[in-house]
């Protein structure tokens, strides 16, 4: 126990600045540092062999406060208070203009080469995986890649062409 004070928590005022610059924020920071020392807390009977605690310390931290930023970049933002929760299902006009826009695409897919357009049509609309559309159109996965590919780059180009 006394060595573990001795040796780690002197480190703090460190790992709280390294904390603080990668996080921006005080109480995150306060709460990755705790969060470490949980860590190292548990982990007090391994530590024993670690030749430079400071910079064990410092390559924790850093690793924890990315794994944060990860974590805080996948939650959504919570939006502002006062403004209107946006409706999950689409409105009528947005309805019609997805409408539209399928059919159009649609025709578009019916203009490719029989091989691209079902492959399109296997892997995106069916969603099956790679190897399910080589089983059953016989086509290596490499070649289904391959007219995929080109499909998607054919649609893109006529697509946007046309005033989208």
């Amino acid at each position: 126990m006394e060595d573990f004070r001795q040796t780690w928590l002197p480190l703090t005022d460190g790992l709280y600045r390294l904390a603080f610059h990668l996080l921006g924020d005080a109480a995150e920071a306060e709460d990755a540092v705790q969060d470490l020392y949980v860590k190292l807390w548990t982990r007090r009977r391994q530590l024993r062999d670690i030749a430079s605690p400071r910079a064990y310390a410092l390559v924790l931290m850093r690793n924890l406060c990315l794994d944060r930023i990860r974590a805080r970049a996948r939650r959504p933002a919570p939006l502002p208070e006062g403004l209107p929760v946006p409706d999950p299902e689409p409105g009528p006009d947005r309805r019609a203009i997805d409408r539209d826009e399928m059919g159009r695409l649609r025709l578009e897919m019916e203009s490719l080469p029989s091989r691209q357009r079902e492959v399109l049509r296997l892997r995106v609309l069916e969603g099956l995986e790679y190897g399910e559309i080589a089983r059953r159109t016989g086509l290596s996965t490499l070649h289904l890649r391959v007219l995929l590919s080109n499909a998607r780059k054919t649609l893109r180009k006529r697509y946007g062409k046309d005033g989208n």
